[in-house]
């Protein structure tokens, strides 16, 4: 059996639905074939030119250098890039059983796409939605996927067949939307999110790409498209930020030049950016302290119960300070019905033990998220019935309630010991 007999491919021209024949079978195969794979991710924009099938590719590379089983699938059938970008070439093995092998990137990363399904990889791919939808069925019931801790699977830009047909094929996906910081990215990201909403696809999170450039020459930021887009869209919409990826012209070259970026360049500023969203991903995900930092879960209260909530964080130039007792300012946050309704910036009255666990009290404050803090005040602020959340990361503190409140807080070691 040849690759395009298997995958229907023979014919790059639409000829029309293919005769629906063992579709029973076929759904058996996709169940128990998802059966074996614990999470599962559609990584999808609202437009094109955001950098998505890039995010995609390094974020089951990340993954995969964590030591997770990653499959990569490629279903943008029209634009299938992500063989060239990983340097994968040739065509995809056949099984004894029939059945497709994806193509090894490395021991804990294997791919599928239409590209490698091809003789010519130029040719082009005229397809409508139900030949689409067929491809993809079969991109998971006749490939040999195996056991797999995430599925990562690219999407064309926008709405159509594609994503539709992940929905109604993996019972359990999670959309995983890529946007840049420009303002004008709220109405397609908005129209990606009711999508998902519409499709019953549960939106695991929001990550900004292209966030910021620091130039070689100067050293500078500069905020090339803008800033802070992607983060109000999560807060507006209501979803889990994971959060920013800058802008490195050495991505591109990579890509190009099917090299990974993030192994090429380990220590840089977007490498460590990646690690940060994947090490997000992965305490949202399995709930566990894979990456040795703690996963933050915020206690479900009763549907009963009252759904006003404040929150405190101390604050200097606008980000959570490392030292809560030096704070010059601390940020009460009030959420409602799990929604950002206001901040109000308020000046702590003097260091004293036990003085600012009393005036949060008094505040009607029920979480204080934190940088470090010593283990008696820690015992005193439970006294006045306020949870603390040490060891939190240097972020706004909208954008870390927003993380809070979607169980995406990822922090590290609490930074003060004494």
């Amino acid at each position: 059996m040849d690759h395009s007999d298997k995958c229907n491919c023979g014919s790059k021209q639409d000829s029309g639905p293919q005769p629906d024949q063992g579709t029973a079978a076929q759904d058996q195969a996709i169940q128990e074939s998802l059966a074996l794979i614990k999470n599962k991710f559609l990584v999808m924009s609202g437009k094109g030119g955001v950098g998505k099938t890039s995010v995609a590719a390094n974020l089951a590379v990340a993954l995969s250098k964590k030591g997770a089983k990653v499959g990569l699938m490629d279903v943008d059938l029209h634009g299938p890039d992500i063989p060239r970008m990983l340097g994968l070439k040739g065509l995809l093995d056949i099984s004894a059983d029939n059945r497709m092998i994806p193509k090894p990137y490395s021991d804990n990363l294997k791919v599928v796409s239409i590209e490698s399904l091809s003789q010519d990889p130029d040719d082009a791919v005229i397809w409508r939605g139900p030949l689409k939808m067929h491809v993809i069925r079969q991109f998971i019931s006749d490939v040999h996927w195996g056991q797999l801790d995430y599925l990562i699977i690219d999407s064309p830009p926008g709405t159509g067949d594609e994503p539709l047909s992940v929905a109604q094929t993996i019972p359990g996906v999670k959309a995983i939307i890529v946007t840049t910081p420009q303002e004008i990215s709220l109405a397609d990201i908005r129209k990606s999110i009711n999508f998902c909403r519409t499709v019953k696809m549960p939106t695991f999170g929001l990550i900004e790409n292209m966030s910021g450039f620091v130039c070689p020459h100067c050293g500078k930021s500069v905020d090339l498209f803008g800033t802070g887009g992607g983060f109000k869209t999560a807060l507006a919409m209501n979803v889990p930020f994971l959060g920013h990826i800058p802008f490195d012209p050495q991505m591109v070259k990579c890509a190009d030049a099917g090299e990974s970026y993030l192994e090429k360049y380990p220590d840089s500023e977007l490498t460590q950016a990646y690690n940060q969203v994947v090490a997000t991903i992965m305490e949202a995900a399995d709930q566990k302290n894979t990456s040795g930092t703690q996963s933050i879960q915020r206690e479900e209260k009763d549907d009963k119960e009252e759904t006003l909530m404040k929150i405190a964080i101390p604050v200097a130039e606008g980000r959570l300070t490392a030292h809560f007792g030096h704070a010059a300012q601390f940020a009460i946050v009030h959420v409602e019905n799990q929604e950002i309704k206001e901040k109000e910036l308020l000046t702590p009255p003097p260091h004293e033990p036990g003085v600012l666990p009393q005036w949060l009290h008094e505040l009607g404050v029920e979480v204080i998220i934190a940088g470090g803090m010593g283990q008696r005040a820690i015992s005193l602020f439970g006294e006045n019935s306020i949870k603390v959340i040490p060891g939190a990361p240097s972020l706004t503190p909208e954008e870390l309630v927003q993380q809070y409140l979607t169980n995406t807080l990822v922090a590290g070691d609490n930074v003060c010991d004494h």
